[in-house]
């Protein structure tokens, strides 16, 4: 997958190098989540090992700024989400598609855009590859989230369920 740049922001896979950046504007999102009494994210989710497996299996992303800076970071998934094999509602197609897990934003970078950027840009290299669906999922509290994604278009389709608990899903047809 090659590089986007997004006006001055480039969308990457991430390397190595990211592999504690990652980790900090995670923490930097669970603490704000904890702090707003939000309960999607915890101590236990997302992990280290989240990250270190994001990494193996290329789906981490960051998102760079002007001088290259890491402000936001996601899991960009091709390979499908077990979870929404049980949605509880109804997909808007059955094709093949893209789905952002982890998605974060940077302290310092919040109220820019820096989310919205980072999901349309995600689109973008989703239609370039053929790929005609975008899925994304999200907590009930979640409203910066579920704000984003309505701006952005998609469709409430459903409740996933994990383990930690149900989520909201959606769907955006990218044909």
């Amino acid at each position: 997958m090659k590089e986007m740049e997004t006006g001055k922001w480039l969308l990457r896979r991430a390397e190595e190098r990211d592999r504690q950046r990652i980790w900090e504007i995670l923490l930097q999102a669970k603490e704000q989540m904890r702090r707003q009494g939000k309960r999607q994210w915890d101590e236990a989710y997302p992990s280290m090992e989240h990250v270190s497996a994001d990494l193996a299996r290329g789906w981490a992303h960051v998102l760079c700024d002007e001088q290259g800076g890491v402000i936001a970071c996601g899991a960009v998934v091709y390979d499908g989400e077990p979870a929404y094999e049980r949605l509880g509602g109804r997909w808007l197609s059955e094709a093949p598609y893209v789905v952002v897990h982890r998605l974060a934003v940077a302290e310092e970078a919040r109220h820019r855009g820096v989310a919205l950027r980072f999901m349309q840009e995600v689109e973008r290299m989703s239609r370039e590859r053929g790929v005609e669906s975008f899925k994304v999922d999200t907590n009930f509290d979640n409203l910066y989230m579920l704000h984003l994604l309505e701006k952005l278009g998609f469709v409430y389709c459903g409740e996933i369920f994990y383990p930690q608990g149900q989520r909201k899903a959606f769907e955006k047809l990218l044909k």
